[in-house]
């Protein structure tokens, strides 16, 4: 399979085999060199034994054996797809609970005659084409495969977590007691030992992982890295139970791996993060890809004196000085996750201090229950979720209506956050709460990262990436997306899909959740949300029709595997239905299926209902990982009488998250939003610029005095829609196109407004305009990719010329599928 993949495009393989081994805990120690562009280190990976062979295991040793040999003959780096017969079709519950017992009492069936070394490390397995080893003695070797890529592996070890002093306690418990003391067998149970401790001594735990990734190690592991995989194996042990539960990996990363992006910020400083890639981490470290390899992370990271490390962490990490010029800084999460959330920034941040009123706002805000959770109590239930110290369970934690969060970015841009981000956060959190209750995460850090970050936002837990696009022009664009990102706390984090392909449950949730958080942040009457909200509608109904004209039908499905979503192989490996596609990252056919489909249900049942439902979800389902099925039938049980509308899970399935196109039930349901007051007053001021530009271009080059023609202030989603609107009139000549850009200071706009002037300068040739076309492509390049395209489309000589300027001034540090983009648009 790897041969047939190429890189950028087609799926994205998850080759990690869950099932057989789960990794419970990782513990990172990096140093991070600016100068060679590299990350390196050593990881240790705690693990416990797979669901799918614990299961099997309790039938019987032999039939146990018999399941593991039919699957070893598969190749360790070829996904097949096996219908998983026993996915709950309305609840996660009982999939993700399985990993939370491991089997006791097997019996140990190892060959222990020894560790074998790394002799041949740039070889490592004579031949990865075969999971299970003959050799010995006609017994077949397990093969712990790990989803890696662009990495240098240097070294692979057994940890002997048993030589760590005080770690006898770990073995004393009275499940132990017919189990052989042999030392493998005893180091494996110490692993789970404590990778089951209970929630309330997770600091005994971190103390305990942190001494067991100190341990020396007890023999070298046999490895072999592919394209996508790193496999690791002990010769003689057969079985995952009897595999070493605890490795340690010396490791580098590669300066062009796709994980990380090695640039500089605004200021011109040195930096280095993780941009969100379509293959996750496996180039910043080996892990386990699948959402299923729910784990807790503990990392120490070493860099220049200077530089500041942010980290998905529950902890504002305070750096220590290792010695003259370095600085160690230390993170941990106790709550699982998959490895795809872990997140790092490394560079010349600035914090942007909190202002006196902004203070006041969050003491005031902080403590409260809000009035729509009063009747909502979920929280006196026991969680579902497998065991953490869990914030739902906390009583101060659920009266916590602002989390302390700190704004950090380059030392150029500190002035611009102080006036456009920083009062918005305690707002836009506040407003997160009375929606949804409890905060999943303790605190928040929010950073403003380099011009060549792809997206507007990216959340991950503790911690929010922001585009420098939404700090010019007014508050609007910047609260939004803010209101989305913290969205993502509870969908897409706390909440994950357990089938990546379904994108719509993260992005469908948070760009609806931000509409309601945004209203509520500004403190706007009935009448004004329900305003700006059909305007939005109209706005993002016109952008989901334009990607269904100009997308493949494959990317438009929300569901695309249909009922096998959620199925995995034997080993627990699987694909990412077009995971790769580059230009999938810049469709938003998710966000806005997912939002008109929330849209649609919400005014069938009612607003209010609606919500307490998305509570009452939030409360049943955090910390675990859902299908879509698992929220539509928990919606539908609590509103039974629209069965007999017709309203079904397998309808919803059919008309929305199945198939192409525009969604049948939007189709019908018109375009109502064209009679609020909002969009009435943009189409009357369309009215008077069209007329305005056919009595010019009427009246030629003679100048009459007439009278003035008078225009309104709009709102930014309104000068988006005036803009897109005259954008389809054929010919806008150049008097009307400077009197636009002077009536509504088009260049001091936000980047949305400011993206659909630059699609008129464009398409009408508006030289004067370039400058700010050129200024768009070079400082917004999360928004600017396709205007690459209209400027190569007219064939004008110099448009042509500007884009090729732009392209090559931002390409060396453009993301990797922006620039694959728009190289095929212009050569």
């Amino acid at each position: 399979m790897e041969t047939q993949l190429d890189p950028m495009k087609d799926d994205l393989p998850l080759m990690a085999n869950t099932s057989y081994m789960l990794v419970k805990h990782y513990i990172l120690d990096l140093d991070v060199d600016f100068k060679s562009k590299v990350i390196e280190g050593v990881i240790v990976l705690f693990f416990e034994t797979g669901s799918r062979y614990r299961k099997t295991s309790s039938t019987g040793k032999e039939d146990c054996q018999s399941q593991f040999d039919e699957t070893c003959k598969m190749t360790a780096s070829e996904p097949c797809h096996i219908p998983v017969t026993n996915v709950s079709a309305c609840s996660s519950k009982k999939e993700y609970n399985d990993f939370a017992v491991c089997g006791k009492g097997e019996e140990d069936t190892s060959d222990k005659s020894g560790n074998h070394s790394n002799k041949e490390q740039a070889s490592g397995i004579s031949s990865s084409k075969d999971c299970c080893d003959i050799e010995n003695h006609g017994n077949k070797d397990f093969l712990l495969v790990l989803d890696c890529c662009d990495l240098s592996v240097l070294k692979v070890e057994e940890v002997d977590v048993a030589a760590v002093s005080g770690i006898e306690k770990f073995t004393r418990s009275a499940k132990l007691t017919d189990v052989s003391k042999e030392l493998e067998n005893l180091r494996n149970q110490i692993i789970h030992e404590l990778v089951t401790l209970p929630a309330d001594r997770w600091k005994e735990q971190l103390y305990y992982f942190t001494r067991c990734s100190q341990a020396p190690g007890c023999g070298e592991l046999q490895f072999t890295t592919g394209t996508w995989s790193l496999e690791i194996k002990k010769s003689g042990i057969q079985t995952p139970t009897d595999f070493p539960h605890a490795i340690r990996i010396w490791y580098k990363t590669k300066p062009e791996g796709r994980s990380v992006t090695w640039t500089t910020d605004q200021s011109g400083r040195p930096c280095v993060y993780t941009m969100g890639s379509p293959i996750n981490n496996r180039a910043l470290f080996p892990c386990q890809e699948p959402p299923v390899a729910l784990s807790t992370w503990q990392a120490s990271v070493r860099t220049a004196a200077g530089f500041v490390v942010l980290m998905s962490g529950e902890n504002s990490a305070e750096p220590v000085q290792l010695q003259e010029g370095i600085l160690s800084w230390y993170y941990y999460v106790t709550m699982p996750m998959p490895a795809s959330t872990f997140t790092i920034a490394v560079g010349c941040w600035q914090e942007v201090k909190k202002q006196s009123f902004t203070a006041a706002t969050q003491t005031n805000t902080e403590f409260s229950l809000p009035s729509s959770q009063a009747n909502f109590r979920w929280h006196e239930e026991i969680c579902g979720h497998v065991e953490y110290p869990c914030r739902f369970q906390n009583p101060a934690a659920r009266l916590q209506a602002v989390i302390p969060y700190r704004v950090f970015a380059p030392w150029c841009l500190v002035e611009h956050c102080e006036e456009r981000l920083l009062h918005l956060i305690p707002e836009c959190l506040s407003a997160a709460y009375t929606t949804l209750g409890t905060h999943p995460f303790s605190r928040l850090d929010v950073l403003i990262v380099p011009s060549n970050f792809s997206s507007l936002g990216m959340a991950s837990p503790h911690i929010i990436f922001l585009s420098q696009s939404v700090l010019p022009g007014g508050s609007h664009l910047c609260g939004t997306r803010l209101c989305h990102e913290i969205a993502h706390a509870w969908f897409g984090l706390a909440i994950g899909a357990r089938d990546w392909t379904e994108e719509w449950i993260s992005e469908g949730f948070a760009t609806f959740l931000e509409d309601i958080f945004w209203a509520r942040a500004q403190q706007l009457s009935h009448d004004e949300v329900k305003g700006q909200q059909e305007l939005k509608a109209l706005l993002r109904w016109r952008r989901l029709r334009d990607e269904v004209q100009n997308s493949e039908e494959d990317l438009q499905v929300l569901r695309p595997k249909k009922e096998s979503t959620g199925e995995l192989s034997e080993s627990g490996a699987s694909v990412v239905k077009h995971g790769l596609k580059a230009e999938k990252i810049f469709m938003q056919v998710h966000y806005l299926k997912g939002y008109f489909l929330l849209r649609s249900l919400a005014r069938t049942i009612g607003e209010a209902s609606y919500l307490a439902s998305l509570r009452k979800f939030v409360h049943k389902f955090h910390g675990q990982l859902v299908l879509s099925q698992d929220f539509l039938c928990m919606l539908l049980e609590d509103i039974p009488e629209q069965k007999e509308s017709g309203l079904t899970v397998e309808s919803i399935f059919q008309n929305w998250l199945d198939t192409s196109g525009i969604p049948k039930p939007l189709l019908e349901e018109g375009e109502t939003w064209k009679e609020c007051q909002l969009v009435q007053q943009v189409s009357g001021e369309v009215t008077k610029w069209i007329q305005t530009n056919q009595r010019i271009r009427k009246s030629g080059k003679k100048k009459r005095k007439r009278d003035e023609v008078i225009f309104q202030k709009l709102l930014p989603d309104q000068l988006v829609l005036l803009l897109e609107s005259l954008l389809e009139e054929k010919t806008l000549c150049p008097r009307i196109l400077q009197c636009l850009e002077k009536t509504y200071q088009l260049q001091e706009q936000d980047a949305e407004v400011r993206h659909r002037w630059c699609e008129l300068v464009v398409k009408h040739k508006y030289v004067p305009g370039y400058g700010d076309v050129e200024k768009f492509l070079r400082e917004d390049q999360a928004m600017g990719v396709y205007l690459y395209g209209e400027l190569m489309v007219n064939e004008d000589a110099k448009q042509q010329e500007l884009a090729h300027k732009c392209f090559a001034a931002a390409r060396e540090h453009m993301d990797a599928s922006s620039a694959k983009v728009v190289a095929e648009m212009l050569f």
